[in-house]
C-alpha cells in the first residue's frame, strides 16, 4: 500500500497518511464528487452495496454443509447458543431470508466512501430538510454495524413525521468503523477506538460540519466521548448508552448510593459473569478466532448471536427483541465483507492510541441507561468520569438500543440535545 503524506491542509491540523483501499467484496461507484477544495485523496465518493451473486451462492453451499456439534439435551443457553434456536435461525437463513431485499433497504440511504488516515471510511449520510438541523454522528460497536441504525435515521432526520418537532431535526452521519462492514480493513497496527474517533472527527470536518453532536453505544460510546473530549471546539455534546461495568478504585465506591441501585448493578453483573470470554479471546488472539469466523457462517452467527442473547431485554425469547431478518442482516454485513478478523482487532488495539486533537473544555455528556445493558453502574460513577448533564433510566431495552427500543432512544436523544442546540445557537 502506497501512502501519500499531506501537510497541514486544514484548520484542524496535520492530515495523516491518506490512501485508497477498495472493498474487495462489494461493487460500488467511484464517483468524482468532492467537497470544498479537497484534492482527489480527500474525495467523497458515492457508494452502493452490491454483493456479487457468487458470494451468496457460496454462502448457501456452506450453510447446507454445516457440521453441527453435539449438545447436552435440555441445557438451553447454559453452554452457549441454544442449538434449537440456532438451527431454526439457519433454516430461516437458507429458506426465507432475502439478502437482496435487505440490500435494497440499506441502499435507500445515501452512502459514501472517503479515505482518511490510509483507510477507506464508509458512511451513511442523510441530510434533513428542516432548517437549523443539527449534524449528528452515530457510531456502532462490535458485534454491531450501521444496520443497527435503520430504525432511527428517519425519525432523527424527519422528526415531524415521527411525533417530534421540526426543531428536533438532525443531519445524520453513520460511519462503519475501520475494519467493520463496508469500510476498509486497516493493514497496520494501532487502530484503537480513539484513532477511529480521530478519523471520524476528520470526516465531520470534511463534510463541512463545524458543530455537531455525537452518539454511540458499545465502542461507539468511547468514540463519542473521545470526540467530546478531543474535538470539543466542535462537538456540542455526546449522548451514550454504554458506560462499562468496572467498580471504581479508591475510596468506598458505594458511598451515598442506594441499595436498589447497588442491587441492580450486582444482579446484572452476576447475570453476565460467564459472558466475557469473547473479549479475552478477541483482545489477545483476534487472528486465531478470525479464521473460524471468516470461514464458517454458522460459526460467525453463533459468535454474534451469543452477544445479542446476553445483552438484550428478550425475557427468555430472542424474538421478543429482534426479528430473525434483523439479526441475519447484521450478520451478513460481517460475512459479505469478510470483516470478522479485522473487526475483532479493535479489542487487541484498545490501549494502543489515545492521541489526536485536543481543544478546550470537554463537551457535556448524556446517558440513556437501558436495564439490560452490559453494565448498569450508578449515576454517581459517571459523574466522576464525565461532564454529565443528563441521565435517563430506561424502563426496558438493552445494549442494541437503536434496534430494540428505537423510540425510547430517539426520544432521549432529542431531549439531551435540545438545550445544547439553544446554547450553541443552532435554532
Amino acid at each position: 500500500m502506497q501512502a501519500v503524506h499531506n501537510g497541514c491542509r486544514s484548520r484542524r491540523g496535520v492530515r495523516r497518511f491518506i490512501s485508497t483501499i477498495s472493498c474487495a467484496i462489494v461493487l460500488f461507484s467511484w464517483g468524482a464528487m468532492a467537497f470544498g477544495d479537497a484534492g482527489e485523496a480527500e474525495a467523497i465518493r458515492p457508494f452502493k452495496i452490491a454483493v456479487p451473486e457468487e458470494v451468496l451462492v457460496d454462502l448457501k453451499s456452506r450453510l447446507a454443509r454445516t457440521r453441527w456439534p453435539d449438545e447436552i439435551a435440555g441445557s438451553g443457553w447454559n453452554y452457549g447458543v441454544e442449538p434449537a434456536y440456532l438451527r431454526d435461525l439457519v433454516d430461516h437463513w437458507q429458506t426465507k431470508y432475502d439478502w437482496r431485499a435487505a440490500e435494497r433497504k440499506l441502499n435507500t440511504f445515501p452512502q459514501f466512501i472517503t479515505s482518511i488516515d490510509g483507510v477507506d471510511l464508509h458512511f451513511i449520510h442523510v441530510r434533513s430538510s428542516h432548517k437549523g438541523a443539527l449534524p449528528l454522528v452515530i457510531t456502532h460497536g462490535w458485534p454491531g454495524s450501521v444496520v443497527e441504525f435503520v430504525k432511527i435515521i428517519d425519525p432523527l432526520v424527519n422528526p415531524t413525521a415521527h411525533g417530534g418537532r421540526a426543531e428536533d431535526a438532525f443531519h445524520v452521519v453513520c460511519p462503519s468503523l475501520p475494519g467493520f462492514g463496508f469500510s476498509g480493513r486497516p493493514k497496520t497496527p494501532g487502530w484503537s477506538s480513539s484513532r477511529m474517533a480521530a478519523a471520524i472527527a476528520t470526516l465531520m470536518e470534511r463534510l463541512g460540519y463545524d458543530r455537531y453532536g455525537a452518539q454511540g453505544g458499545d465502542w461507539g460510546s468511547g468514540v463519542s466521548t473521545w470526540l467530546g473530549n478531543h474535538d470539543s471546539a466542535h462537538v456540542v455534546g455526546a449522548h451514550i448508552t454504554f458506560l462499562g461495568s468496572g467498580v471504581p478504585q479508591g475510596a468506598d465506591p458505594w458511598a451515598g448510593i442506594s441499595t436498589e441501585v447497588r442491587e441492580r448493578f450486582e444482579a446484572r453483573s452476576k447475570e453476565l459473569q460467564a459472558h466475557f470470554g469473547y473479549s479475552a479471546i478477541q483482545g489477545s488472539r483476534p487472528q486465531t478466532i478470525g479464521y473460524a469466523l471468516n470461514d464458517s457462517p454458522v460459526g460467525l452467527a453463533a459468535w454474534i448471536i451469543d452477544k445479542f442473547w446476553a445483552w438484550s431485554d428478550h425475557r427468555g425469547d430472542l424474538d421478543n427483541s429482534f426479528t430473525k431478518d434483523e439479526l441475519l442482516t447484521n450478520i451478513m454485513v460481517y460475512w459479505v465483507t469478510q470483516t470478522p478478523a479485522s473487526s475483532a482487532r479493535i479489542y487487541f488495539e484498545r490501549d494502543y492510541y489515545d492521541g489526536g486533537r485536543k481543544a478546550g473544555r470537554s463537551a457535556p455528556v448524556g446517558v440513556a441507561m437501558f436495564p439490560k445493558e452490559i453494565g448498569v453502574p450508578p449515576r454517581q460513577w459517571a459523574e466522576k468520569r464525565y461532564r454529565l448533564v443528563h441521565w435517563t433510566d430506561m424502563p426496558r431495552g438493552g445494549h442494541f438500543a437503536a434496534m430494540e427500543q428505537p423510540e425510547l432512544l430517539v426520544g432521549d436523544m432529542r431531549k439531551f440535545f435540545a438545550p445544547l442546540r439553544a446554547e450553541r445557537g443552532e435554532k
